[in-house]
């Protein structure tokens, strides 16, 4: 008897209470090891942008006579208004920013409207349309640069912005018009039907219907597009031949002293600009992106 009670299995209400009994401990350490692998990610994250604005407050000459990862010997808040006045960087943000807005608007008006269009409206020949616009998404922009600068130049828009925020608006409207026909598929189809029933146009239906249900993926498609936009060098490099017309990405490439000499400390001051102003933008939208993010990934 005392052998079978030894080698009898446990009840299953028995088993239940060890398995309850770990169960805290096991959440308790898939906890740890989740919060562990977060603070790693967060110290790489932040750690260079701490370095990077410890970095615009040093001199000149205790950047290049001390290590790289001291604290500065005096602090130069003074970097940031070279930076500012000297360095133009206040120039450069003014021309970005006058590239920028026109050619994201223009991005989003005619993305939408397409995306309206391929979606919504019935018409022969959508599918194929919408794989030409996916088709210039294959393109790289590095192989139209030499045939846009010769149109660019014979057309007499050499010398102003015009060069980038064409481009930008030509290079953003691939993906954004696919991101929009995604987008306008989870829109309830009997909205538009029901506003046709009212004598409601389509001008009318893409305006007071359409545009105010996709304003999170509006908002969405306007801030990836406005980082790809505000970050670009090479389009940039290549369309602006004087300094009155750099972009802040162009400007921070030159961004020297006296006698070609860099001055380090205007320079991480003036990228602590472009930084932290991008991020502060990030941030104050970052719900609403996620908002845009998740809209589009369920069909309603």
């Amino acid at each position: 008897m005392a052998i079978e009670t030894a080698l009898k299995p446990a009840s299953p209400g028995h088993r239940r209470t060890r398995h309850q009994n770990r169960s805290p401990v096991r959440k308790a350490g898939g906890r740890l090891w989740i919060k562990i692998a977060v603070t790693f990610l967060l110290v790489i994250e932040v750690y260079p942008l701490i370095w990077m604005l410890l970095t615009s407050l040093k001199s000149n000459s205790d950047y290049l006579n001390n290590s790289t990862w001291s604290l500065p010997t005096t602090w130069e808040w003074g970097n940031y208004t070279e930076a500012w006045t000297t360095g133009n960087i206040g120039l450069y943000v003014q021309n970005s920013l006058l590239a920028v807005v026109p050619a994201l608007a223009l991005i989003l008006l005619l993305g939408t409207a397409a995306g309206f269009a391929l979606q919504i409206m019935v018409w022969k020949g959508r599918s194929l349309t919408l794989l030409v616009f996916l088709a210039g998404m294959m393109v790289p922009p590095q192989m139209i640069l030499l045939p846009l600068f010769t149109v660019y130049f014979q057309a007499g828009l050499s010398g102003t912005l015009w060069p980038l925020i064409l481009t930008y608006t030509g290079t953003g409207l691939p993906l954004t018009v696919f991101m929009m026909a995604t987008y306008y598929r989870t829109v309830p189809r009997e909205l538009f039907e029901a506003a046709t029933l009212d004598g409601a146009g389509i001008l009318r239906a893409f305006w007071t219907i359409s545009v105010p249900m996709v304003r999170n993926a509006l908002l969405t498609v306007g801030l990836v597009q406005f980082f790809f936009i505000w970050n670009d060098l090479l389009i940039a490099l290549t369309f602006t031949n004087s300094q009155d017309l750099r972009t802040i990405q162009v400007g921070l490439l030159n961004f020297t002293g006296d006698f070609g000499a860099t001055q380090y400390g205007p320079l991480f001051a003036a990228i602590c600009i472009n930084v932290f102003g991008t991020l502060v933008i990030y941030l104050f939208l970052n719900q609403k992106v996620m908002k845009g993010l998740t809209s589009g990934a369920v069909k309603g």
